[in-house]
């Protein structure tokens, strides 16, 4: 049996052109924002279920912050890749 192995490269651009420093730079910035997304609102979430006990507002409340910072990432995800490049 044969294997065969699969490369990963990016459609509009060549394999040789991404840099280790690249690849650094667009998980940290993914991971960072991946963090910003999700422990907002699901600390609002949680916090107002534990201390209501009313699963209703806390999903609504929690859809709402992960929605609205959904709808900020492009200038999000510009500062934290400018805060990489210096």
């Amino acid at each position: 049996m044969s294997r065969t192995s699969i490369k990963f490269q990016f459609p509009c651009q060549k394999s040789e052109n991404i840099t280790p420093d690249i690849m650094i730079k667009m998980i940290s910035t993914s991971a960072i924002l991946a963090l910003l997304f999700t422990v907002p609102s699901l600390g609002l979430f949680l916090g107002i279920y534990w201390y209501t006990d009313n699963l209703l507002m806390g999903a609504i409340i929690g859809f709402a912050i992960h929605f609205l910072t959904l709808g900020l990432s492009p200038p999000i995800s510009q500062f934290i890749s400018s805060y990489f490049d210096s």
